[in-house]
């Protein structure tokens, strides 16, 4: 979730928080319930393996169509008995149509009907009932009561029991194969209309690139641990293709900037003066990347319903951001064209150089939220736009909300902590097509935090209320102590907790987490325990050889300059006092409360320039950009990023950096000329 962050919004609306929206998800979900599935011997139970394989067989579907569409509706998950946002249940996400037809249905998680109450655009490329149609048939979402009447048991069972969930879906599938008039092949590819139609949407380009997902997991094959502990694997099929190869290009607003093969909307956020005093909302005109480079993307969830992040992201006395991303099917929204600079990560510079991107979701309620068709959808969009502005895909330019920077030390405790310790960051940046993965040896002096999400399920609290156990689920954090022991105490962030109160497991608590793709210094080994440098402390996590929750990284680090004891760890890159014009208030450094001191090593990822526009004043042109000399360089020195001035630190190369030394007083990481992101 976001907040505004200009100088001129009245301070109640600068003050924006997520506490309504907290008080509402408490309201909306009730815990996931997670069955284990696990053999009594302990050894891998097949159940959910044999269950495709003997539905496949029962109803004549190729069984890598089925996995293949299962995995794409859930990647395997079952969630007994607890609904998606779109009101799917189990494996197959069958949608129970009936109850989200009834009245009662309001009270429960956000259905498709509800999702109706959006602009117009956004309206038609809703999920569809029975009476829409798709190349001249009938398309409706797999429903959970057809398919339990196809299947001759009681609806509830396809809810909570995995195996007539799939020998549902199976059903389904085999039913509408007939009803296109086509045979029950065994040829995956004569089912390219039966997958198309599978999740229920009338659009037809977004119903193209689904199938197509399907069929490419067909062709690579998967292999997955899933939430309940079931090991499933289906092989490639190389050789498959579908019928119909590439959906045709999304008809699409004129506004939208969206890949081809997704259908995207557009419901404008207001530039507008508020009041006589020249307060305005609620996001700034710029000319990027003329005037600035886009350097980042944030990753953000909503922490409320898609509905009322519309209602929002149209108020000029709230928040805004670039994109939003529906749950229930990965459809897309563009509110703010990605020249114009958003107000969306609650700092200023970072909203100058980023493209802010809202998922519909609740961290707390991730098996719930962070749908497989979201993140794909996700995925598509962010690999457009980081190939449109040459944003690299590395954990330290494709971010969450909750590894913004505060801009200055007293905003710490108010940054926030989206989208949270279950967001699935390796299978996210498998999508962008850009792995998380080791790149030295194991025993290196740098490494990339890289748990196995399914079976890493570290405890939470706060998921149903303070203080209670969350459901376990896996996740892509790490924690960090102070000793290389399980019972040491979590590092404290003095700056999150200025009082001195200790980290706790809450989901919500960034003050002793390290996340999947982010890179460190190692600062010490001892035994299965390894130390990495963190906000100017030793930190220590576990890190056993045989599942490693860290691997090894090659890349640069910085140290302070031979001579300085300590330097300030900054929330901005600023430009030097000389840079401002006199009629420009030079804004405060204000270093962050933490040390980096003489023999401590931080990753970067790229030096950049420092800058600053006077968003002060409402204007029918952008602001012009204020740029310096001085270099800073980005590092990873928390759970959220820093700066640092390149004036005070040297540039170290890790293990096995390609490429020779640099010459002597050459800055190895610095832009090649005439590619200098500070303009210059």
């Amino acid at each position: 979730m976001r907040r505004p962050a200009t100088p001129r919004v009245p301070a109640a609306l600068r003050g924006y928080r997520r506490t309504a929206c907290a008080i509402a998800s408490a309201a909306v979900l009730a815990p996931l319930l997670l069955i284990p599935m696990s053999g009594e011997d302990g050894s891998p139970d097949q159940r959910l393996q044999d269950a495709f394989e003997d539905a496949a067989r029962e109803y004549h579907v190729p069984r890598s169509v089925l996995m293949g569409v299962s995995y794409v509706q859930s990647r395997w998950d079952s969630h007994p008995g607890a609904p998606s946002v779109a009101g799917g249940y189990g494996p197959m996400h069958l949608v129970d149509t009936e109850r989200l037809r009834a009245p009662a249905a309001a009270a429960g998680p956000l259905t498709p009907l509800e999702a109706d109450t959006r602009s117009p655009t956004a309206k038609a490329q809703a999920p569809t009932g029975p009476d829409d149609v798709q190349d001249g048939h009938s398309v409706q979402p797999a429903d959970l009561e057809r398919a339990a009447q196809l299947i001759e048991v009681p609806a509830v069972r396809l809810r909570t029991d995995a195996v007539d969930n799939i020998r549902g879906g199976a059903a389904l599938l085999a039913a509408t194969q007939r009803q296109l008039g086509k045979p029950l092949s065994d040829n995956p590819a004569d089912w390219w209309e039966t997958v198309k139609r599978y999740p229920g949407t009338r659009d037809i380009t977004s119903a193209a690139t689904y199938a197509n997902d399907v069929f490419d997991v067909i062709r690579r094959g998967a292999r997955r641990t899933t939430a309940e502990g079931q090991r499933v694997s289906l092989a490639a099929t190389h050789g498959v293709r579908p019928r119909v190869a590439h959906p045709q290009p999304a008809r699409q607003s004129k506004e939208v900037e969206c890949p081809v093969e997704l259908s995207c909307d557009w419901l404008s956020a207001p530039y507008e003066q508020i009041d006589d005093d020249g307060a305005y909302g609620n996001h700034d005109l710029a000319d990027r990347p003329m005037d600035q480079k886009i350097e980042y993307i944030v990753i953000h969830d909503t922490e409320a319903k898609l509905p009322s992040m519309f209602d929002t992201v149209q108020d000029p006395t709230e928040a805004s951001w670039h994109y939003s991303i529906r749950s229930s099917d990965g459809h897309i929204t563009q509110h703010v064209k990605t020249k114009d600079e958003a107000w969306h990560s609650g700092n200023q510079f970072v909203n100058a150089h980023s493209i802010g991107v809202e998922h519909e979701g609740f961290l707390t309620q991730p098996g719930t939220w962070y749908t497989e068709q979201m993140y794909r959808s996700s995925a598509r969009l962010v690999r457009y736009l980081a190939k449109k502005y040459d944003v690299p895909l590395d954990r330290q330019h494709i971010f969450g909300h909750d590894n913004v920077p505060s801009p200055t030390a007293d905003s710490i405790p108010d940054m926030h902590d989206d989208p949270g310790p279950f967001w699935d960051w390796r299978h996210y940046f498998d999508l962008l097509g850009a792995p998380l993965r080791a790149t030295a040896a194991a025993n290196a002096d740098m490494v990339t935090i890289l748990p196995d999400y399914a079976t890493h399920k570290p405890a939470f609290t706060g998921c149903a209320g303070s203080g209670k156990p969350c459901a376990p689920h896996g996740s892509s954090a790490v924690r960090l102590h102070t000793e290389p022991r399980e019972d040491a105490p979590l590092i404290q962030d003095p700056g999150r907790k200025p009082d001195g109160a200790p980290s706790t497991q809450d989901a919500n608590d960034l003050g002793s987490r390290v996340s999947a793709g982010q890179d460190f210094a190692v600062a010490g080994r001892d035994g299965e325990w390894t130390a990495i440098w963190f906000q100017g402390n030793k930190a220590w996590f576990k890190n056993p050889a045989k599942h490693p929750t860290a691997v090894g990284a090659t890349g640069r680090m910085v140290t302070p300059k031979e001579g300085l004891d300590e330097i300030p760890v900054l929330g901005r890159a600023l430009p030097e006092a000389e840079a401002y014009p006199e009629d420009v208030e030079e804004p405060s450094d204000s270093p962050l409360p933490y040390h980096f001191t003489a023999g401590q090593r931080y990753v970067t990822q790229g030096r950049i320039g420092g800058s600053y526009v006077d968003r002060s004043t409402f204007a029918d042109t952008p602001e012009p950009v204020i740029k310096g000399q001085e270099g800073y360089y980005e590092i990873q020195f928390g759970h959220r990023l820093a700066y640092v001035r390149a004036s005070d630190v040297d540039v170290l190369a890790g293990p096995a950096a390609a490429g020779p030394p640099p010459a002597p007083g050459k800055d190895p990481a610095a832009p090649a000329p005439g590619n200098d992101p500070a303009g210059r």
